[in-house]
């Protein structure tokens, strides 16, 4: 039975953090049983220049400060030939709004990767795909269907934060706001471009605000069917101009929990290691996630906000097995390649 908004909110705030688990937990065993999945892929930032100066991020840079770059197109594509070579499947390309770069510049790269690589392009996000629509005077659904032409396959989560207006236009004013982003991920569903769905925590906004932000994507969800994952992250503060505390880490599972109940049209819930930590991301297995997401060959935007923690394939394997589960590689699409079932060496 469907949790209503109301009902929903109710057991967010009163309900009892391991009571959530237990249940969220049964709705993943009863979807995947022992199962929990991963990927091989590279995070490749290609600029970090935007001028979006969002409040919450440590990675952006003005056009001519000091650290300020932007990859080549041979760049890239020797990232690429390493994230093949180290048996990569997917390639997650996002980037700051470069105030000059014409949509040439995005089409050129993904044409580039698909002619030397066999790579699943799961790349840039909604605010990107809105800023090249702006720069190149095009609609949405023209701007995805050029990009799609020249090789983009599907669509990352990033830029959803919280997509409650009043929150965002206290930490990212320049960013694009709620209908954008929703419109973007609408689009792209009409043209079969599927895509992941993200919430960002810890900016300060209220249990109610983040199941306002759960319902916007389980409505979205019921128009098209095209999310094929969503992924809670944890605001990172060091090195922002925002600040503040992270949340806890009980804070975390119970909203990760929440996901897996409410979100009953969304298959995927990916519990994250990135911004927890190798031991909190295992804990994600007990409270709702049936996948670990990337060993990701590459960070930079977490790692500029002073969190950082190293994952291999070997070690995300053992923890997946210490966790009680049975690991698998996937890929974008959620197919497993690979099961590993004896314990590595």
């Amino acid at each position: 039975m469907r949790l209503t908004s109301d009902e929903a909110l109710k057991l967010f705030e009163g309900g009892d953090l391991l009571e959530l688990g237990k249940a969220a937990d049964k709705i993943r065993r009863e979807k995947f049983g022992d199962v929990t999945t991963f990927i091989i892929d590279r995070n490749i930032n290609y600029t970090n220049i935007c001028k979006n100066e969002c409040k919450f991020c440590a990675f952006f840079c003005r056009k001519n400060q000091r650290g300020a770059y932007l990859l080549t197109h041979e760049e890239i594509l020797q990232k690429v030939r390493e994230t093949v070579e180290a048996g990569g499947t997917q390639l997650m390309i996002q980037g700051g709004l470069h105030p000059d770069l014409p949509l040439s510049y995005y089409e050129e790269m993904l044409r580039l990767i698909k002619k030397n690589f066999n790579i699943t392009i799961h790349s840039f996000t909604a605010t990107e795909i809105q800023h090249f629509a702006n720069i190149s005077g095009l609609s949405i659904l023209e701007t995805l269907k050029r990009l799609q032409a020249a090789g983009l396959d599907s669509l990352p989560g990033g830029g959803a934060e919280i997509l409650v207006d009043d929150v965002r236009k206290k930490i990212s004013p320049k960013k694009i706001m709620t209908d954008d982003w929703l419109n973007v991920m609408r689009a792209a569903h009409s043209i079969g471009m599927k895509s992941t769905a993200t919430m960002v925590i810890g900016f300060g906004e209220s249990l109610a605000q983040r199941l306002e932000h759960m319902k916007k994507i389980r409505d979205l969800q019921d128009e098209t069917g095209g999310f094929r994952a969503f992924i809670t992250w944890t605001y990172q503060p060091k090195n922002t101009v925002l600040g503040g505390e992270k949340v806890s880490a009980q804070d975390y599972m119970k909203t990760l929990s929440m996901t897996r109940i409410f979100m009953d049209n969304v298959e995927h819930i990916q519990g994250s290691w990135v911004t927890q930590g190798e031991r909190i991301g295992q804990l994600t297995l007990a409270f709702g996630a049936d996948d670990l997401g990337s060993i990701m060959l590459e960070e930079n935007v977490v790692r500029a906000a002073g969190t950082s923690f190293d994952m291999s394939t070997r070690k995300m394997i053992d923890l997946i097995r210490a966790a009680g589960r049975i690991p698998a590689q996937r890929n974008t699409t959620y197919d497993v390649l690979k099961i590993f079932r004896e314990a590595t060496k």
